[in-house]
């Protein structure tokens, strides 16, 4: 003992980073350990969690989810409206919307202006207080899109008769749909419904979607996987930067639509409208993801994420394990870069379903394979670097088909587990756009958010109910 003392001490402080400041300042030599209980500090959730770890059920049902996530091959197969493709918009009067289910009065201000605009555009109503009155008397269904194999980036809508991808599994069979991308500025998934917007739709669904339906069809199917395989090579992460994928994109489409018998000043405009939005590619990668997810969906006793999803209110996930339950919290602030005379207090809290990237293991887990993204959302490209990294402690494996250039090619970090997100404090990591809190003002940011660590304690308790431990 006497021997260890006369020899130079260093404290290993775990826990509250003050205690290790305190001994800093007396002049000790102190290393500093970021850590913190496992399930938020909650003992029952904690002695599940320890129950669930390396369990065997659960161990083998990751490994079946894995592999259907693995085996998935997403193709772009056609366009149809929605109505065309979503049984129940013949049922009823019925919008779509991103993230976790919500009641009209608990939305947010983009999502509820985005849900206005879409009952304008499809006639139902004929101006914004119609529509609110439509909707508080319930006249309008009001749900996710998840709950009918969908997503749309920010407020995410979908009406009848706005143009859909639909993307194949080839690998099951199963459908997944995306609505198109608007490009930037006043735009419905913003919240914007002014004329011009509403007007921009209508020539989306008049002319640009039946012409890119004849392209898909001269074109044959489209396999989504290896082109975004491809766009990792060259400086995207198909969430937050799409102009490598959507250049890809346009040159499968600009030549088919030349073979189409389409009048040249529609194949102008169309091509215009693609070729100036980089953002084009984003809904198709979303909806790939969302195919990739559902087919990992539904194993008994998996502990696998299968969806991450936010409404500008709150953040909610779900297990492969415990079928279409939600697991929600209020969503956590975003951290990045706000344009111009915008700041925090003008800021929606996190939204869309474009987070579906992330849980397929592209988006912010892909952030090392797009060091060009953090001029968009902050930090640098060692940041970027280090999340890719982090986030291969809370997954199940690696995505082959999906590699990181700047991480010697390393298998992109995928089947975010939530045992191990709540045993190790480690949150998933999310790019993703800032919307302004007001309706149609439209994006005033990007930056980085993670996901509320409570969905993940409140979805293993449930999960630990359907297990024997």
């Amino acid at each position: 003992m006497n021997t260890l003392l006369n020899q130079p001490l260093c404290v290993v402080n775990a826990g509250l980073n003050s205690f290790a400041e305190n001994l800093k300042t007396a002049g000790g030599d102190v290393v500093a350990l970021s850590w913190q209980p496992p399930a938020l500090g909650n003992i029952d959730a904690g002695l599940e969690l320890a129950q669930l770890l390396r369990h065997p059920r659960v161990e083998e049902a990751n490994k079946v989810a894995f592999e259907r996530y693995l085996s998935a091959q997403p193709v772009l197969t056609d366009v149809l409206s929605a109505r065309e493709a979503i049984p129940a918009m013949n049922e009823r009067k019925l919008i779509l919307h991103s993230g976790p289910p919500i009641a009209w009065r608990d939305m947010c201000g983009p999502v509820k202006g985005a849900i206005i605009g879409a009952v304008m555009y499809e006639g139902w109503a004929t101006g914004h207080q119609n529509a609110e009155q439509l909707i508080e008397a319930g006249e309008i269904a009001l749900e996710p899109c998840h709950h009918h194999h969908a997503v749309g980036p920010m407020a995410g809508i979908i009406s009848p008769s706005m143009p859909l991808w639909v993307i194949e599994n080839k690998t099951n069979g199963r459908l997944a749909f995306s609505n198109f991308n608007e490009g930037l500025g006043k735009v419905l998934r913003f919240g914007a419904n002014s004329d011009d917007v509403l007007e921009r739709l209508r020539w989306m669904a008049k002319e640009l979607a039946p012409a890119l339906k004849a392209a898909i069809q001269q074109l044959g199917e489209l396999e989504l996987k290896p082109l975004m395989a491809q766009a990792l090579h060259m400086g995207d992460e198909v969430h937050n930067r799409n102009a490598a994928a959507t250049g890809l994109l346009i040159k499968r489409l600009v030549p088919a639509l030349l073979e189409c018998p389409l009048p040249l000043d529609q194949i102008q405009r169309c091509v215009a409208f693609i070729t100036g939005n980089d953002h084009f590619f984003l809904n198709l990668s979303m909806a790939a993801c969302k195919a990739m997810m559902d087919a990992a969906s539904g194993v008994p006793h998996s502990s696998m994420v299968t969806v991450m999803a936010r409404n500008g209110v709150n953040f909610g996930i779900r297990l492969s394990g415990t079928g279409d339950r939600w697991y929600q919290a209020p969503a956590n602030p975003v951290e990045g870069l706000f344009f111009p005379g915008y700041g925090v207090e003008d800021a929606a809290a996190d939204l869309g379903d474009s987070a579906i990237t992330e849980t397929a293991g592209v988006g912010g887990f892909a952030m090392a394979s797009s060091p060009a993204i953090v001029k968009f959302v902050g930090g640098t490209p060692a940041d970027a670097s280090n999340n890719s990294r982090k986030m291969q402690q809370i997954t199940v494996g690696g995505n082959p088909a999906f590699t990181l250039p700047a991480l010697n090619f390393a298998p992109t970090a995928a089947g975010i587990d939530a045992r191990k997100v709540a045993d190790r404090a480690i949150l998933p990591i999310i790019n993703t756009g800032i919307a302004h809190k007001q309706a149609g003002v439209g994006q005033i940011g990007a930056g980085i958010t993670t996901a509320p660590m409570s969905c993940f304690v409140d979805a293993l308790q449930a999960l630990a109910q359907e297990i024997p431990l």
